[in-house]
């Protein structure tokens, strides 16, 4: 069964940090390319993240310097850390792996002001 199962978010102030995880199963993690996306509240779901199967990263440039994805390819996990919360950073965070396509449920995270 393929599944992905994201954790880590939670509250936190302005300026605060998050560190979320994506745990893999039942897929190949090592040759996929692994996305974050977010979806604010009353919002589409966006870009945030990509890590490739090279470990070669792209980022939306609204997180860009403040976010950085990484991957552990023995743990089969991806991970984002987030510093520099900013208000406009809530929403639910998705990861993403692309073979198969497969979404994990989300995690939410809030930033106060």
């Amino acid at each position: 069964q393929v599944q992905l199962v994201e954790s880590g978010g939670g509250l936190v102030q302005t300026g605060g940090s998050l560190r979320l995880s994506c745990a893999a199963s039942g897929i190949i993690f090592r040759i996929n390319d692994m996305v974050w996306y977010r979806q604010p509240p009353g919002k589409q779901r966006e870009f945030v993240a990509q890590i490739f199967t090279g470990n070669s990263t792209h980022y939306a440039a609204s997180v860009k310097g403040r976010f950085t994805i990484s991957r552990d390819n023995v743990k089969n996990t991806v991970y984002l850390q987030m510093n520099g919360l900013k208000p406009e950073d809530t929403g639910v965070y998705y990861c993403y792996a692309n073979r198969p396509p497969t979404w994990g449920q989300g995690t939410q995270v809030t930033v106060s002001s």
